[in-house]
C-alpha cells in the first residue's frame, strides 16, 4: 500500500452545458472538498450529440484560476498537437501565476480525429503524435526556465496514456503524475513496466502518482484493488448538461473515512 496521500479529482467535461452550469459545478465541487478539477482538451463532445455545446480548454482554465482558491486544476489532458510547445509553456506559466501555483499540466499525444480535421491539424499517425509529444516536453521544460516571471513552482506534469514502449517511457522521463485509463490488473502490470523504464534512467518510480478513473459502484469495493495496484488519485468523470455530484460526494466520503 502506497504512502502517498489519497486524492479525489473531478473531470468536469465541458460538453452539452451552458457555461453557467460549469462555473456553478466548479464552485460546488471545490466547496465539497475535491482535491483537483480537470476539464479536457477537445473541440467537440466525445459522446451524446456530436455537435452539441462545447467549450475550449485553456480559456476555461484561466477562468478557473480566478474562480477557485484551493483546488489544483488542469486538463485531462491537453492535446500536444494543438499548440506550439513554447506557447503552451507560456500559457501554463501564466495560469500557474494567476492561480498562485495550483495548475497541473496534463498532456497527451492526441487521438480524436474529428478535432484535427475540423480545426486543420495534421492527424498523422499514433506513433508520429507520440514522437511529437516526446519532442515537445523538453521544449516546454526549457521554456519554463526562460520565462519572466517564472512559474511559481515546478509545475506538475500529468501524462495520460498506457502505451508500454513509448508512452510509459515518456512518463518515466517527464511525468509527476500518470493517468492510466485502466483497471486494477492492467494498472499493476503497466505500473511494473513504468517502474522498469524509471529504473533504466535512474529514477524512483514511486515519485510518480498513479491516477485512474472510477467505475460506478461503491468506492469501498472499487477502490481497494486499485489502491493495492498503486493508484492514489481517483478521478470521477462528469458530463453536462446537468452535473450531478452524487458520485463525487460518495468518493469524497470514502476518502474522508480512511
Amino acid at each position: 500500500m502506497t504512502t502517498l496521500p489519497i486524492r479525489i479529482a473531478l473531470q468536469l467535461q465541458p460538453q452539452h452545458a451552458d457555461y453557467a452550469a460549469i462555473r456553478r459545478t466548479v464552485r460546488d465541487a471545490e466547496d465539497a472538498g475535491v482535491d483537483i478539477i480537470f476539464n479536457w482538451d477537445h473541440f467537440y463532445p466525445l459522446y451524446g450529440p456530436p455537435d452539441g455545446k462545447h467549450y475550449e480548454c485553456w480559456t476555461m482554465l484561466g477562468a478557473w484560476a480566478e474562480q477557485t482558491s484551493r483546488v489544483e486544476f488542469g486538463a485531462l489532458v491537453t492535446c500536444n498537437s494543438y499548440r506550439n510547445p513554447e506557447l503552451l509553456a507560456d500559457m501554463a506559466r501564466t495560469v500557474d501565476n494567476i492561480s498562485d501555483g495550483r495548475l497541473i499540466l496534463g498532456i497527451g499525444s492526441g487521438w480524436f480525429e474529428k478535432d484535427y480535421d475540423e480545426y486543420g491539424y495534421d492527424f498523422g499517425t499514433a506513433g508520429g503524435r507520440l514522437n511529437d509529444l516526446a519532442a515537445a516536453l523538453p521544449r516546454i521544460e526549457s521554456r519554463w526556465q526562460k520565462l519572466n516571471p517564472p512559474p511559481t513552482r515546478k509545475i506538475p506534469v500529468l501524462i495520460g496514456g498506457g502505451g508500454e514502449r513509448k508512452t510509459l517511457r515518456i512518463v518515466a522521463q517527464h511525468a509527476d503524475l500518470w493517468h492510466s485509463f485502466s483497471d486494477a490488473d492492467t494498472l499493476r502490470r503497466k505500473s511494473d513496466i513504468l517502474a522498469q523504464h524509471c529504473k533504466d534512467i535512474g529514477r524512483d518510480s514511486a515519485e510518480i502518482v498513479r491516477s485512474t478513473g472510477t467505475p460506478d459502484g461503491d468506492p469501498a469495493v472499487i477502490a481497494p484493488p486499485l489502491l493495492d495496484a498503486g493508484a492514489t488519485l481517483f478521478t470521477i468523470g462528469l458530463g453536462g448538461p446537468d452535473y450531478d455530484l452524487t458520485k463525487l460526494r460518495r468518493w469524497l466520503a470514502w476518502r474522508d473515512s480512511l
